[in-house]
């Protein structure tokens, strides 16, 4: 089949899956545990950014703090929150008939590597992926643009020529404007649609079909 665009790297949560609950408890879990209060409403926009950059921007932490509260967190994350989950309506199809397509397939997650990799092998689609960008456990390899160009590069013997990166936060946006290719904002997941067109995304989509219509054709949605 033709396809408009021949490498497609996704995000993960609120992406491909839902993942708040797992998020926002183990966070939660982790301010209880210093004594913070949490904030009441918006607890959204921690999921997105890296680990390590919410309990900074959020805690003031730093140093060994910093490191305390990420261990904090995982010690829930890693045996509970992970599978506190769900793929969103249609993403196991969609990402099949891109597969089908010939379209190549990469992960681009701020999230660590090797939860993603079980996260995808938890909804059995981890073998539609060529390639996963995440994260390393010491918070390395963490930003946006820079684990688009580490699933570029891993993939470049492919021959890879129009890449189109597909997200539903800012920071989506962002580094694939940074990395020099287009990006496709989701409106079902974390992001506002107003952060999405603020950000400059170049395509919308509501869902995962439409996902797979601007992959395939290069059309919005």
């Amino acid at each position: 089949m033709k396809f408009k665009y021949d490498i497609c790297l996704f995000d993960l949560d609120g992406t491909l899956t839902d993942s708040k609950d797992g998020i926002l408890k183990s966070f939660l879990y982790t301010l209880d545990y210093f004594g913070i209060e949490p904030p009441g409403e918006g607890l959204e926009r921690f999921i997105g950014p890296a680990l390590r950059d919410n309990f900074r921007d959020y805690c003031g932490f730093t140093g060994d703090k910093l490191e305390e509260a990420t261990a904090k967190y995982r010690e829930r994350y890693s045996t509970v929150g992970l599978f506190e989950n769900k793929l969103y309506p249609g993403v196991k199809e969609a990402l099949g008939k891109l597969k089908r397509s010939g379209v190549t397939l990469a992960l681009a997650t701020s999230k660590t590597a090797a939860y993603a990799e079980r996260i995808l092998e938890h909804f059995d689609i981890s073998g539609y992926f060529d390639f996963v960008a995440g994260s390393e456990f010491d918070g390395s390899r963490s930003e946006k643009e820079e684990l688009i160009n580490y699933a570029l590069g891993n993939l470049a013997g492919r021959g890879i020529k129009s890449p189109l990166m597909v997200g539903d936060r800012e920071y989506d946006v962002t580094g694939a404007k940074r990395a020099g290719i287009k990006c496709a904002g989701v409106t079902y997941g974390y992001g506002s649609l107003e952060e999405l067109k603020n950000a400059g995304a170049d395509f919308l989509a509501g869902s995962a079909e439409e996902i797979v219509n601007i992959v395939l054709t290069g059309g919005n949605v």
